[in-house]
């Protein structure tokens, strides 16, 4: 299974939660899914999922793929917290947590955890190839761990850039994360 990040959009490159508000990506984001698209030309897919947000589905279609929309790869539902940064809510709530506290009228990590599970299994159960899967940080996050069987709120200990790649797979019978963060800052 192979992992893909948006491109960044206005509200990725402020940092302000982007959770289910469908936001264009920016100039800047298009030239990194054309980008990631040349990093993955090598890769043949049995089927590509995107989640429907436009951000997803254009860093889909920019890397070169045809995507089918899969409910399930939209992003961590940010509830009240939907388009603020993660410093406004360390002011008025200190020591609130995404990953433990969940938030108002959104999602927790366990939440967020059926739907990455659900999408394993539909990615497992594929006969032909691997799975690109193209959605956002977040919940990439947690598709990640719960690949490893871990829960969902180890997620918290990996960062994808945007427009990055995660490749998930095997070593003999354990689930492994092969590669990180490919195409991001660092590489």
């Amino acid at each position: 299974m192979v992992l893909l990040r948006h491109g960044a959009t206005e509200w990725s490159l402020t940092g302000q939660h982007t959770g289910r508000t469908d936001i264009p990506l920016v100039a800047q984001g298009r030239d990194q899914a054309k980008a990631a698209g040349q990093l993955l030309k090598s890769f043949s897919f049995g089927q590509v999922l995107t989640s429907p947000l436009q951000r997803a589905a254009e860093t889909c279609a920019l890397a070169g793929f045809e995507g089918e929309p899969e409910p399930d790869l939209m992003e961590w539902d940010y509830g009240a917290y939907e388009g603020r940064t993660s410093a406004e809510l360390a002011q008025e709530h200190p020591g609130w947590n995404l990953w433990v506290d969940g938030v108002p009228d959104g999602e927790r990590a366990a939440d967020v955890g059926r739907r990455a599970d659900r999408v394993i299994a539909r990615a497992q159960e594929w006969p032909d190839g691997d799975t690109l899967c193209v959605a956002h940080g977040h919940l990439l996050r947690v598709l990640a761990v719960r690949w490893l069987q871990l829960p969902p709120v180890a997620g918290r200990l990996l960062v994808l850039d945007p427009a990055a790649v995660g490749i998930l797979g095997w070593e003999h019978e354990f689930p492994v994360v092969r590669s990180w963060n490919l195409g991001g800052p660092l590489d």
